[in-house]
């Protein structure tokens, strides 16, 4: 039985790691079946076996990438001792995330995977159908210290995370236009000045 799980495991890996390389090299509009399981070797009866579906495996990807990013983010966010640093944290993080993993970025920033969690959601293959990490939940213990403004959820998500996310998706369309190191320090004191009580 474990050498079955661990074959499995191993189907698993080859096929996200397939559809990650041909996103990244062909786009949306080369990301198939067929070029998958041709650029893994896997064959289409595991892959639907595994996923269920290529949108199914798209949905995979995507919830790894996030969980990638988000894992790295918010662990550096909560080394923070201040709200401030915090910020600057996150944005740095996110930043980094995207210049040294770019294919991940770009399949996060330039896919329509993301719409497919909710209805490919199985926590079974690591699935989650709200798997969007909520920001405000590590910021309120600064909300409620008073060191950040009291905003709904959403809106405070959209003024940390939503500059920060544009400057990303700018930089992997055309990198000439934009410097990620001046944007996250740019970002990070403009960010933090947008949120102060």
């Amino acid at each position: 039985m474990a050498m079955k799980q661990s074959r499995g495991e191993i189907t698993v890996e080859r096929l996200l790691a397939a559809a990650l390389q041909v996103y990244a090299a062909e786009g949306q509009a080369g990301f198939t079946v067929h070029a998958i399981t041709s650029a893994s070797g896997v064959s289409l009866g595991s892959l639907y076996h595994h996923f269920g579906s290529v949108d199914g495996l798209a949905a995979a990807l995507y919830s790894r990438c996030l969980e990638r990013q988000y894992g790295e983010v918010l662990t550096a966010f909560g080394r923070a001792r201040s709200a401030r640093t915090g910020i600057r944290a996150l944005v740095t993080t996110y930043l980094r995330f995207t210049r040294e993993n770019p294919e991940m970025a770009r399949f996060l920033h330039g896919s329509a995977y993301s719409s497919y969690l909710a209805v490919h959601a199985d926590p079974a293959r690591g699935i989650e159908p709200d798997h969007f990490p909520r920001v405000a939940d590590h910021l309120r213990p600064w909300v409620e210290a008073g060191e950040i403004a009291a905003l709904p959820d959403a809106l405070l998500e959209v003024l940390v995370v939503g500059p920060v996310a544009v400057a990303a998706h700018r930089w992997l369309a055309t990198p000439q236009d934009i410097d990620l190191t001046e944007a996250a320090r740019v970002l990070s004191d403009r960010i933090w000045r947008s949120i102060q009580p």
